[in-house]
């Protein structure tokens, strides 16, 4: 029988829409709950497997939309019910990472928890096992938040960065983190990488319970009038009733609330390959580019020809097409002539091709389908 530490919690974040994923990924079925590139699991399945290597069942927390309960049930039923943090609205990161700390504080105060988003690809789980059981064991014993990033293998403009400042002598791969940057542009990216001092943020974080439930006191001010009855109902270990206030807090993520603040904020620069699957074009320059290890992924079904056509879980014809990506349901096939740089994917009755880039194109059609369907 596997002996996991006891003190080692984790939260699970999957509550998003997925918007950029759409028609695939939808309101009333987003992308953490789908099987992107036909693994046979979902990502939020992928997700609980990955953790549950080495931080016990039972101490695997889930937040997601009050709406998406019955499918995260459906699918994770090993996942008691109190297990689930049930948001009646979206409010960021920092409200359900509040919420689950305050629980998880009353169960085990000396609790150490690791937040992950639930729609991340992970190309070597041997060393995000090994990555994130250090980030924890350090924040178990020392006071502070930890950021895990991962070094970036080219000038992505879609992703985070998180600057590496001076070394901490708690591990020679854990620093203090100078900065935070957002989706930079095409310039700055190139210079991100160029100069080594940069990593790729995860959105994963590790922290002790106590310190952040310090930390958001002192830290948030728009958190203080509510935070007493997100602690009260954080000692009832209750998930299933949202705190009455949940509705009213600001929407706040949780780095640029808090960690912009903390002064022990330190980021880890780990080994594990990564990949946010956040866009159609993402998805595509992951397969044409490799990971972190340019190795590939043998639990997907994603296949790149040699005019970097990408098929994700596809069948596809091309003739004179190039840098395209197809993602169609079981059975159908694509015959693409005289076309490059575009996306083809059809969910549920519905065709989009759009040019890979176009992101604002992506945002119109899903607009106006919506429009359609009311």
């Amino acid at each position: 029988m596997k002996s996991y530490t006891k003190s080692f919690y984790c939260l699970i974040l999957a509550g998003g829409v997925g918007s950029r994923l759409w028609p695939v990924s939808r309101e009333n079925t987003p992308k953490q709950f789908i099987d992107i590139a036909g693994s046979g699991r979902t990502l939020i399945q992928q997700t609980y497997d990955r953790f549950a290597r080495f931080i016990a069942p039972e101490n695997i927390y889930v937040s997601t939309l009050v709406d998406y309960i019955p499918l995260l049930q459906e699918q994770l039923p090993q996942v008691h019910r109190h297990q689930i943090l049930a948001e009646p609205v979206r409010r960021g990161t920092l409200a359900p990472v509040t919420w689950a700390t305050s629980a998880i504080a009353n169960l085990c105060p000396e609790a150490c928890i690791i937040v992950s988003p639930s729609d991340q690809e992970i190309f070597n789980e041997t060393a995000f096992e090994r990555d994130a059981l250090h980030a924890l064991e350090i924040a178990s014993s020392n006071e502070g938040v930890i950021t895990l990033g991962v070094p970036p293998t080219r000038p992505e403009t879609g992703y985070g960065y998180v600057q590496i400042g001076e070394p901490a002598k708690r591990s020679a791969d854990i620093f203090r983190i100078k900065t935070f940057t957002e989706k930079p542009n095409l310039d700055f990216a190139q210079m991100f990488m160029d100069s080594a001092e940069f990593l790729w943020n995860t959105g994963l974080f590790v922290f002790g319970a106590q310190y952040m439930i310090n930390n958001i006191v002192k830290h948030v001010p728009e958190y203080r009038d509510d935070f007493p009855e997100l602690v009260n109902l954080g000692a009832t270990a209750t998930t299933d009733i949202a705190p009455k206030c949940y509705a009213s807090l600001p929407n706040l993520s949780l780095e640029y609330a808090l960690l912009e603040h903390t002064v022990h904020r330190y980021v880890q620069r780990c080994r594990f390959g990564w990949s946010d699957i956040g866009t159609w074009e993402a998805i595509a320059t992951d397969s044409l580019h490799g990971n972190q290890h340019n190795t590939p992924d043998p639990s997907t079904d994603v296949k790149v020809d040699g005019r970097d056509n990408v098929l994700v879980h596809s069948e596809a014809l091309f003739d004179n097409a190039s840098g395209n990506i197809v993602r169609l349901p079981s059975g159908h096939m694509a015959a693409i002539s005289g076309l490059d740089n575009f996306v083809i994917t059809e969910e549920n009755g519905v065709l989009m091709i759009c040019p890979k880039s176009d992101a604002a194109a992506m945002r119109r059609l899903q607009t106006l389908a919506h429009l359609d369907e009311l």
